[in-house]
């Protein structure tokens, strides 16, 4: 190759390194640049311990809270409940009562503590005449007899409850079982 083919060639002047001498630019500079990038890194760590530092402040007042949660999440509740308890103190401090004023009285008090359920979202389960179902229905007897479908609920025992789509209780039933087919 001739001298004129060097000559004509492109240079990448970017990504041509430095030629190998020693001047005070070059080193001079050198050092320029790595405080900077020292200023830089301690910068960024600075960051991080902060970010980490928040992070674990987070962390724990989220737990904080959450335990405060559980702790007074009834308190809504209870204080509906109150009022059921004083009229049941008041019934209970009375002296002389007939048997229908009683009776009456504690009808009074069931609506009340019923409605309170109604409007915490709790309702019975429907058990008798229905067809027997094991998520809804704890079968307590099996009874023969003709007078009822099969595997239907002849009676409830014991009433069961559900919020909302969870069932809180089952009910505890008698289930009829066809001897004739």
């Amino acid at each position: 190759m001739a001298k004129e083919d060097f000559d004509n060639t492109p240079v990448d002047v970017e990504h041509e390194l430095p030629e190998g001498n020693d001047s005070d630019d070059t080193v001079s500079a050198q050092p320029s640049e790595i405080e900077k990038l020292k200023s830089e890194n301690a910068l960024y760590l600075d960051r991080l311990a902060r970010l980490q530092a928040e992070f674990d402040n987070f962390r724990k007042r989220n737990i904080r809270e959450q335990q405060e949660f559980r702790e007074y999440a009834l308190t809504d509740t209870l204080k509906q409940l109150l009022p059921i308890l004083d009229s049941l103190d008041r019934a209970v401090k009375v002296e002389s009562v007939s048997a229908e004023d009683l009776r009456s009285g504690v009808e009074l008090i069931d609506r009340q503590f019923h409605d309170v359920l109604t409007r915490l979202g709790v309702e019975p389960i429907t058990a008798q005449g229905q067809p027997f179902d094991p998520s809804l229905h704890q079968a307590i007897q099996m009874v023969d007899t003709d007078e009822v479908p099969d595997h239907h609920v002849i009676d409830e025992l014991q009433r069961g409850y559900r919020l909302r789509d969870r069932v809180l209780r089952a009910a505890m039933v008698r289930v009829a079982q066809n001897t004739k087919k």
